[in-house]
């Protein structure tokens, strides 16, 4: 930031000032101006290091004027301004703001004479209404305010146009209606400050649904997507809304053709034939020799061939023949 940022015609009244002098005050004065919003205390230290520089500029003393304003120190605030007005030869565009540091005071009976002074008739349009909505809020703090809603019904609240002033005359018009009882009119003013409130400086919209009994949904949290903690082991976690893949059970271990024998003590599971029907392997009892089943078989990952079953007793799965032992011939004892 070198000060060049500062406008020209505030350039042109820091030239009485050495060429140095004048790039300091200046960067000063940039600085105030960017944190008057955001920033308003630290705003008001460097609108007052400027005015040690330079107390006999006008631009710097309006400048720390609304800083002070900005930071709620209204009497500084006044003293500032009206020195500004002063050496600033007849500019009276911050008069709203002196009238409304006067209504901070708790002295509006001050803050009306500022409003229906001569000075105000030269103000732009834009100060006519800063002004209008300065001298409701003065006779609302003094109990008028069937007076507070007539002060704001001027030529530039029925502008069907949006104006820089638009979002502020119709927030206060609706504030001022609140007040005076008649909310079913400030709910509508309400409405239309929301609507022309584009950059939401306002609250206009949580006032409308206030009134009108509504509840507003932060649409933003909504969207974000749900993190999901991992646990301590630093496994990954499920999301809430994935389904947890089941494992299914482990195939059994079966015999090759040469090692086959007798079945196993616990079933498998066969392929379905056309029928649907499935193939399960039946404990075999020990004192009987038992033939090798079709789920002795090692199956390929191609599909099972299934055989016609329309002749009598065909089989309905693959069979695996293996000579047949001795009727008399002992059984060995099943494998562990």
């Amino acid at each position: 930031m070198t000060g060049d940022e500062l406008d020209a015609e505030a350039r042109e009244e820091l030239r009485t000032l050495p060429k140095d002098l004048a790039t300091k005050v200046a960067r000063h004065l940039v600085m105030a101006g960017r944190l008057a919003e955001d920033e308003p205390e630290q705003s008001y230290r460097h609108a007052k290091a400027a005015r040690r520089l330079a107390s006999r500029v006008g631009i710097v003393r309006e400048a720390a004027g609304i800083a002070a304003y900005h930071a709620g120190e209204w009497a500084e605030a006044l003293a500032e301004l009206r020195a500004a007005r002063r050496l600033g030869a007849g500019d009276h565009s911050y008069l709203p703001v002196m009238a409304d540091c006067e209504r901070g005071l708790g002295r509006p009976e001050r803050a009306l004479d500022l409003i229906k002074s001569p000075e105000a008739e030269k103000l732009d349009p834009m100060g006519r209404v800063e002004l209008r909505i300065v001298e409701s809020g003065v006779r609302r703090d003094m109990g008028q305010t069937d007076a507070a809603v007539v002060t704001l019904q001027i030529p530039e609240l029925r502008d069907r146009r949006l104006r820089p002033w638009s979002v502020r005359l119709f927030y206060a018009y609706a504030d001022a209606l609140a007040e005076a009882g008649r909310e079913s009119d400030a709910s509508d003013w309400f409405a239309r400050a929301a609507a022309a409130d584009r950059d939401g400086e306002t609250d206009a919209a949580e006032r409308y649904a206030e009134l009108e009994g509504l509840h507003i949904l932060d649409t933003e949290e909504d969207e974000d997507a749900v993190e999901v903690e991992e646990p301590a082991d630093g496994s990954a976690g499920l999301a809430e809304t994935e389904t947890p893949e089941v494992p299914g059970p482990e195939p059994a271990e079966v015999p090759g053709p040469e090692s086959a024998g007798p079945s196993q003590t616990e079933s498998a599971q066969a392929p379905e034939t056309e029928s649907g029907r499935e193939a399960e392997a039946v404990e075999a009892p020990e004192a009987e020799p038992v033939e090798a089943s079709a789920t002795d078989i090692e199956f390929r990952p191609a599909e099972p061939e299934v055989r016609d079953t329309s002749d009598e007793g065909a089989p309905q799965a693959p069979m695996l023949f293996l000579e047949p032992k001795p009727a008399d011939e002992e059984r060995p004892p099943p494998a562990e």
